[in-house]
């Protein structure tokens, strides 16, 4: 008579687990490791070169810190933290609002971007940084959004930031290092589009919106590319806005539609020529600081990228308080970077206004387009693969083999070998190896072999 148990056991089948990530996360081969380390280190050092500096933040911050209202649309996508223990408990039995009140179950939540971060980090650490201070940050950032082509629910950002710096010249500085750090990347003829945040509140309330309802102008004004002044009309008449507002916000925009998407323009041209368009109500202020940045640059641009003021630009962030910029790439149905100056953020953390503005490159997208294109990074050194016999070899012959093998710059891989050793050599350049040695048990007579 059988074992019912060792029968069981026999005719079992282990149950296997998902191994997909989660949906929006994803797993990177080498390659992409290989090519997104390379595009790190490329940028990271094309900063330091405008003496930018690396700082890094937690991953965690306070639900306090993150949900305070800076973050535009982003606050809707916060991957939040429960709460531990007992205070988890007190806040599930806590019931005298009606319900469980879902705001108190959460105490901390993962970064959505590296700017409040580190206006948290500057409140902490001014007393043992220099001022002004100029900061570099690469790292992950999580938005809970649908993902889709090219969106994903974790992804790294790159950011450079000037803290103490109120003139334009920080700007300057921040276009500069951005715009060689992407030529560098191998990125050309990409067009900087630039634009203030007091120009475009000025635009509005000169149209004579709801000045409390100006976000929401904002957010319908920086879709013009997607849906046109129609699209926009339509959309803020559906909103409530006044429909005499809307009109004349489309009166304004539509001579200057043409100007913006001009490409032959210089940007100091295509500045004096929209402005011309323009009724004279934008903030002397304003207008005289960012046509002095438009010259500025485009006396150094040499044919690498264009310059392009558009008053219809917005960036979706509510932090912002002057100039902000995009980066575009002919082709390209989205900017790869972004940025511009948030000079009331840091207040909160230190009692006094510290003047701030910031650059972001948005990494996977670069990387998408780089991977698209077929670029490799190049390799700089050597690379073998020591091949040797497990069933053969010994520990020692193959660590003395292999040892002397490795010099500066050098990178030797230990390989075990496989029956059908051609097929194995084959593959290797696939692989990334320059050249292999098939060991055969002598490790003062090695013969390497080039791919």
């Amino acid at each position: 008579m059988s074992n019912p148990a060792s029968g069981d056991s026999s005719n079992a089948k282990m149950e296997r687990m998902r191994a997909q990530p989660p949906r929006g996360m994803r797993d990177l081969l080498p390659d992409e490791v290989a090519l997104r380390d390379w595009a790190t280190n490329v940028i990271i050092e094309t900063y330091k070169t405008f003496g930018f500096t690396r700082i890094e933040t937690p991953a965690v911050e306070s639900i306090e810190l993150l949900k305070r209202g800076e973050g535009g649309e982003n606050l809707s996508l916060i991957y939040e933290i429960l709460k531990r223990g007992e205070k988890l408990e007190k806040a599930l039995a806590d019931t005298s609002s009606g319900g469980v009140d879902k705001d108190a179950l959460s105490d901390l939540g993962l970064r959505f971007d590296l700017t409040v971060p580190l206006a948290r980090f500057y409140g902490n650490n001014n007393a043992n940084i220099p001022n002004p201070f100029k900061s570099i940050q690469v790292g992950s950032v999580w938005r809970a959004e649908s993902p889709q082509a090219g969106r994903f629910r974790q992804f790294t950002q790159c950011d450079i930031d000037i803290i103490g710096v109120k003139s334009n010249f920080a700007e300057l500085d921040l276009l500069q290092a951005t715009a060689s750090a992407l030529s560098k990347l191998g990125f050309d003829k990409f067009i900087i589009r630039i634009n203030d945040r007091r120009i475009l509140s000025e635009l509005a309330l000169h149209c004579q919106f709801d000045p409390t309802r100006l976000d929401s102008v904002f957010i319908a004004v920086d879709k013009l590319d997607k849906i046109g002044l129609d699209g926009i009309a339509q959309e803020l008449r559906n909103g409530g806005h006044d429909p005499a507002a809307v009109d004349k916000l489309v009166e304004l925009f539509k001579p200057i539609q043409p100007l913006i998407n001009d490409t032959t323009l210089s940007g100091s041209n295509q500045f004096n020529r929209i402005a011309e368009t323009l009724p004279k109500f934008a903030s002397n202020e304003a207008v005289e600081e960012l046509k002095q940045l438009i010259e500025a640059i485009d006396s150094g641009v040499d044919g690498k990228f264009t310059l392009a003021f558009d008053p219809t630009l917005v960036r979706g962030m509510g932090y912002y308080t002057g100039p902000i910029f995009e980066v575009g790439v002919p082709g390209l149905p989205y900017s790869v970077a972004g940025g511009g100056r948030y000079d009331k953020m840091i207040e909160k953390f230190v009692g006094r206004e510290v003047p701030a503005c910031g650059f972001s490159i948005g990494f996977e997208r670069i990387i998408g387009v780089m991977q698209e294109r077929g670029f490799k990074p190049p390799t700089a050194s050597q690379k073998i693969a020591f091949i040797y016999d497990p069933g053969r070899d010994t520990l020692k012959d193959v660590f003395k083999g292999q040892n002397s093998l490795r010099k500066d710059g050098v990178t030797v891989s230990l390989v075990p070998k496989k029956k059908e050793l051609k097929k194995q050599i084959d593959q290797l350049g696939e692989q990334g190896f320059t050249s292999f040695v098939v060991f055969k048990g002598d490790p003062d007579n090695l013969e390497i072999k080039t791919l």
